[in-house]
């Protein structure tokens, strides 16, 4: 028999996320088939073996029959069709996704199939390539992988979707929605409009700025070379969020450029940033703690869940 908390995956999108999902799925053992609107994709998918198909409605229709575990892999600026069609057809299944924002995906989620067994999910992994020939089945390998757990959450439908993720070769991080959005807004959302600037800076200069550029452009701007409806999709989804994270980056550069400008000094930012970075070494370099003493359905597991989070935690079970 099928164990309970790893059913068949549907993923819906077969992009580098959603396709690397698959195969990562495939690779642990997990039975699993999916939906993509290209049919160009759909083909490579089942060119290299998988199950993928062009019809949404035939795929949800066997993820209900399979009982199977839905992933929403498509951009969050999709949603809006995508979900009542999973509504009409796989109101039962599990649902998740793999959008890099929680807050708008769980409203969507609430407003288009409220009856929706929903637990958010994202995996910190990625490239700027984008499209089946991106797919990589390691992609997850040691990465982090949120999980919603809020105070309401299923904890049968949280275990399925973690044990996803274990299974993929991440590790599972417990997290509030708002708490997930700041984070991301941070530590990925962030970035990407720092590295567009520094990029655009960068290539208006001139073309001898472009001919010397380096390790540090090269690096700083490696995310700008996402294809620009991806990176849109991604950070206006989380524009509350982003808007306050980019407004303290404002307010930190208008520092240092007034202190440049006064005092021929950029020690306060260089010092702050050096600091912060080297904390980062330190927690990447380090393996994480596990969560402990703590079961999914215990009284009050998801916020001790959360709490052990916050402390750097993360579910390894």
């Amino acid at each position: 028999m099928t164990d309970p908390s790893r059913p068949p995956i549907c993923v819906l999108g077969l992009g580098l996320i959603g396709g690397s999902l698959l195969r990562a799925a495939a690779r642990a053992g997990r039975a699993g088939f999916g939906y993509n609107r290209s049919a160009e994709g759909a083909a490579a998918a089942r060119a290299a073996g998988f199950d993928a198909d062009t019809d949404l409605d035939a795929v949800l229709r066997r993820a209900a029959e399979e009982y199977a575990l839905v992933v929403l892999a498509t951009p969050a600026t999709t949603l809006d069709d995508l979900l009542p069609v999973v509504a009409r057809l796989a109101p039962e299944c599990v649902l998740t996704d793999v959008v890099s924002v929680k807050e708008s995906v769980a409203d969507a989620v609430a407003r288009l199939h409220p009856g929706a067994r929903y637990v958010g999910g994202h995996p910190m992994a990625g490239t700027s390539q984008s499209g089946w020939a991106a797919t990589d089945p390691d992609l997850f390998d040691g990465a982090m992988w949120m999980v919603t757990t809020e105070d309401g959450t299923d904890p049968d439908d949280w275990l399925t979707v973690a044990a996803l993720a274990r299974d993929c070769g991440a590790q599972v991080v417990p997290a509030a929605n708002d708490a997930h959005d700041r984070a991301v807004a941070a530590i990925s959302h962030l970035p990407h409009l720092t590295a567009d600037a520094t990029a655009a800076v960068g290539a208006g200069e001139s073309g001898l700025a472009l001919r010397l550029a380096a390790g540090s452009f090269r690096d700083g701007t490696r995310v700008a070379g996402t294809a620009p409806a991806l990176q849109r999709a991604m950070l206006e989804a989380n524009r509350i969020a982003l808007l306050n994270t980019l407004s303290e980056t404002i307010d930190r550069l208008t520092v240092a450029r007034d202190e440049l400008r006064d005092r021929g000094s950029v020690e306060i930012i260089v010092d702050d940033g050096h600091r912060a970075r080297l904390a980062y070494d330190v927690m990447a370099s380090t393996p994480a703690p596990p969560i402990v003493d703590v079961e999914p359905g215990e009284q009050g597991w998801a916020a001790e869940m959360r709490r052990q989070a916050h402390l750097g935690h993360t579910w390894q079970r």
